[in-house]
C-alpha cells in the first residue's frame, strides 16, 4: 500500500510531503520515545506519535520511514514542518487516539 492510499482511506490530514506520497508502506510503529523508534522501527514503516518537534523528522529520515502520523489532533511545530520538507518526509495528522489509528493502519496495510 502507498502512503497516498492510506491518506485517502483513513481521511488523514496532510501537513506536508504531498510529492512523497507514493512511498510503499511496509509496516507500522507506535512510540513516543525517540530512542525506541531509532532502535526498532524499520524502513518503510508508518510512525504514529504525539511528538511534534523536529527531532522526530531526524529519526524518520535516518530510519527511512514512509511517513509520520501525528495523533490526537496534534499539530507539527514550525521547525518540524521545515525539517520534514528538507528531509522529504510526509507528515500526516488525525484526531484519532493512538490505539485507534494504529488499529486502522494495521487493518489497511494487512489487506
Amino acid at each position: 500500500m502507498k502512503v497516498r492510499e492510506l491518506v485517502d482511506k483513513l481521511d488523514l490530514k496532510l501537513f506536508c510531503g504531498e510529492e512523497h506520497l507514493d512511498r510503499e508502506i511496509k509496516g507500522g510503529y507506535v512510540s513516543d520515545l525517540l530512542s525506541d523508534v531509532m532502535g526498532f522501527a524499520q524502513e518503510g514503516h508508518v510512525w504514529m506519535t504525539l511528538q511534534t518537534h523536529k527531532n522526530v523528522i531526524a529519526i524518520a529520515s535516518l530510519k527511512e520511514l514512509a511517513c509520520v502520523i501525528l495523533v490526537k489532533g496534534f499539530q507539527p511545530d514550525p521547525d518540524m514542518l521545515e525539517q520534514a520538507k528538507d528531509e522529504e518526509i510526509p507528515i500526516l495528522g488525525t484526531p484519532m487516539e493512538t490505539f485507534d489509528i494504529a488499529g486502522r493502519v494495521y487493518q489497511e496495510i494487512s489487506k
